[in-house]
């Protein structure tokens, strides 16, 4: 096992998956019972997961693909004030790939490999109830935190995705998720196509400045 700073620093968003090599079942296993120990508010353990494989996995990527073809989204699922961030993540990673900012013909062809989950083999949806509030997505928030380092920690790559839960009616026919669930995002996990040159990218941070605010003496806690 590796230490936990090693970890987080391997983790990376994947983009493209080995379509053709499974995640051994026990691995998966073993990272969903570490998440499972994820904190929560009053120990209510908001996290509701529906992971699909094979025959089911494969259905639910090209009944999305589909859709997203004929309705394509309106954004994906970030404000519009927010919009530049997004172009510069996009700048990057399509930058990596070969991809002109102006050509919008194959920006949209790999903005559709999104709704295929990417090629992964697991292929997930993680909802939380409808009667639940902000605190309550923290704690699934570190649930899913919990389990893509799991994941990584056992050589198992991943991906957290807003653009798979666009269409959440279409995800409930499909997975049979209830209405009192809200659909909150997708998750790809397998492993990663080394070929791929978005994977190898190293996606820069802020400052600590810029997203933390530390108060009061600062020469010891």
């Amino acid at each position: 096992m590796s230490t936990l700073t090693d970890v987080v620093q391997r983790r990376r968003s994947t983009r493209m998956f080995l379509r053709d090599k499974p995640v051994p079942m026990e691995l998966l296993t073993e990272s969903l019972a570490l998440a499972m120990r994820a904190p929560s508010n009053s120990n209510v353990q908001p996290w509701r997961l529906y992971l699909t494989t094979g025959s089911a996995r494969d259905t639910l990527g090209a009944a999305l693909s589909a859709e997203a073809r004929t309705n394509p989204p309106a954004n994906l699922g970030l404000p519009d004030s927010f919009a530049a961030l997004r172009r510069e993540l996009g700048a990057l990673v399509y930058g990596s790939m070969g991809v002109a900012r102006d050509d919008a013909e194959a920006r949209w062809a790999a903005q559709l490999r999104n709704f295929d989950f990417f090629g992964a083999p697991v292929a997930g949806m993680v909802c939380m109830h409808r009667d639940l509030g902000l605190p309550d997505a923290l704690g699934v928030g570190m649930f899913v935190q919990t389990l893509l380092l799991a994941l990584t920690d056992r050589g198992i790559d991943s991906c957290v995705q807003v653009s798979t839960a666009l269409y959440p009616d279409l995800v409930r026919q499909q997975l049979g998720i209830p209405d009192e669930l809200t659909i909150l995002c997708g998750l790809s996990i397998g492993y990663a196509d080394p070929a791929f040159p978005a994977n190898n990218l190293t996606i820069p941070r802020n400052d600590l400045a810029d997203n933390i605010v530390m108060l009061g003496d600062r020469h010891g806690a």
